[in-house]
């Protein structure tokens, strides 16, 4: 069976052991997959915050947390799949960690194509069946399935956030701060990021940013994705 394309797709492993994040970056790279690392906890929010992987690898048995509290933690953070490998394997270990934001649990020792399968079937699941495969608007479509995103057929690389946010506002007619960040957050930064971001991605999608032709702007009530009718 053909595998599913993962170019572009960035990883993080959270894991202290050295011997196995240098097992799973030379391999998960050799399959298109752009790996960044994390050895603790704190050090996983960390490199999260400035690599935004689209999936994350989480050991349970980090040194400074519990790793089913750093899946919960994460999971108030972010939206995207978190796979725990660990060498746990009682029932009560894997209902908590699932129970508290992972999508997905494997047990050490694993095989790679088993991995590899758990992580395209994850990445699936991210993506509502009513989406449909691909969104098309003129020359701009939306691979919702491979996310990718292109203009007259050349790919645009979008930031995991930008890619986010647009496919929120194609599916959803607008309705972005709660889906992409946490209403926890400090308000006003919510809104600079979010200004921040929307910029970046009419500078990537549009051909004039500075009349955009695909998200428009509704004052007073936020952003939305131009339909056929509009």
């Amino acid at each position: 069976m053909k595998e599913e394309p993962t170019e572009g797709l960035r990883v993080l492993v959270v894991d202290d052991e050295k011997s196995i994040r240098k097992f799973l970056r030379v391999s998960l790279s050799a399959h298109g997959y752009h790996v960044s690392e994390a050895r603790t906890a704190q050090e996983s929010f960390e490199v999260y915050a400035s690599s935004h992987p689209d999936i994350i690898l989480l050991d349970l048995g980090l040194p400074d947390m519990d790793g089913v509290v750093v899946a919960g933690e994460l999971r108030k953070r972010v939206k995207i799949p978190i796979i725990v490998l660990t060498v746990r394997e009682d029932e009560k270990s894997k209902i908590s960690a699932l129970d508290n934001g992972a999508d997905d649990y494997l047990t050490k020792p694993f095989g790679m194509g088993e991995l590899l399968a758990r992580m395209r079937a994850v990445m699936r699941r991210m993506v509502p069946v009513e989406e449909g495969a691909v969104y098309k608007c003129d020359n701009f479509s939306v691979d919702f399935t491979k996310r990718i995103v292109q203009i007259e057929g050349k790919r645009v690389h979008l930031t995991p956030t930008e890619y986010d946010i647009l496919r929120i506002l194609i599916l959803s007619g607008g309705k972005i701060l709660q889906e992409v960040w946490n209403k926890s957050d400090d308000s006003e930064e919510i809104d600079h990021l979010l200004r921040v971001t929307m910029s970046n991605l009419r500078n990537k999608i549009e051909p004039n940013p500075d009349r955009p032709a695909y998200i428009l702007t509704e004052p007073g009530v936020g952003y939305r994705f131009r339909t056929p009718s509009d």
